[in-house]
């Protein structure tokens, strides 16, 4: 069993190569984990180039779904980004937000922070910025955010609670967030979910959609809803990897699901103060 040190060092290090690599290298992959696999389409991500704001130099395909699509942020905005790669959340959120709005991105990844600081030079944005630290201790003080987005990340880090206990604290009240992760339904094989390729590739730090959504609920959020969800399907060219021919039949007839969600939940607002004044209520 690694350590949640020795995982985040593992992901550290997978992201540092995938940051060197484009699109076309990291789309025939599992979350970009590298070339495991030989079918010519991205087993996770959706297609960003309908999207105000997209930048195809910032787009890595490393996503699992579209979360800025449902995030409703308005103008003015300041939104944050968690996991942030090379930007491309974050060029599509500052379209949304507007130059009176602000973005920040955060990754653990130098080389990450180093090409999306470069790709926003490049575009010429004073209102986006990156900060390199962990999601699981944010760099940003609380009450800040308006909006958190986040594609496929969460499911990389040990500690799940830990983060949305985080975004908890940098929401402002009211504030909201939509968080695309992959999930399951059912107990993984063990070669799968001990794979340090299959934890970079997002699919064996994946946790049980109950439990996602308890630590959500758990952590004080409310009007929590799974805005879209879609079946992962990994192919058998990956699963040989780590599978006996029979195991993958198993596999295959058993009932474990693998699920990209899309969820939005909110921060409760300031509760008013008691009128305590005499004369103050009716």
């Amino acid at each position: 069993m690694q350590t949640e040190q020795e995982i985040k060092d593992m992901v550290r290090q997978k992201y540092s190569e995938i940051a060197l690599q484009d699109k076309g290298t990291n789309q025939p992959s599992c979350c970009g984990a590298g070339g495991c696999s030989t079918e010519v389409y991205n087993i996770m991500s959706e297609e960003y180039d309908q999207l105000e704001g997209y930048n195809p130099d910032a787009d890595l395909g490393l996503g699992c779904g579209l979360p800025t699509q449902f995030a409703k942020i308005k103008k003015g905005d300041t939104v944050i980004d968690l996991g942030s790669g090379a930007g491309n959340d974050c060029f599509v959120a500052r379209s949304e937000t507007g130059e009176t709005g602000r973005v920040i991105g955060i990754d653990f990844t130098e080389a990450m922070i180093a090409k999306a600081r470069e790709n926003a030079d490049k575009l010429g944005y004073n209102n986006v910025e990156f900060r390199q630290g962990d999601i699981e201790k944010m760099p940003v003080t609380s009450n800040i955010a308006d909006v958190i987005v986040s594609n496929c990340v969460l499911n990389l880090v040990p500690n799940k609670e830990a983060v949305i206990q985080e975004i908890f604290r940098v929401l402002k009240p009211s504030g909201h967030f939509s968080i695309s992760d992959i999930v399951l339904v059912g107990d993984l094989p063990e070669e799968l979910r001990t794979a340090a390729e299959m934890y970079a590739g997002c699919v064996s730090g994946a946790i049980q959609k109950s439990d996602y959504l308890g630590f959500i609920e758990q952590s004080g959020f409310k009007n929590i809803v799974i805005q879209k969800e879609k079946a992962i399907f990994v192919p058998d060219d990956i699963l040989i990897r780590y599978l006996s021919t029979d195991q993958i039949a198993a596999f295959r007839a058993g009932t474990t699901g693998i699920f990209s969600i899309t969820v939005y939940a909110e921060k409760p607002g300031a509760e008013k103060e008691a009128c305590c004044a005499p004369g103050c209520c009716s």
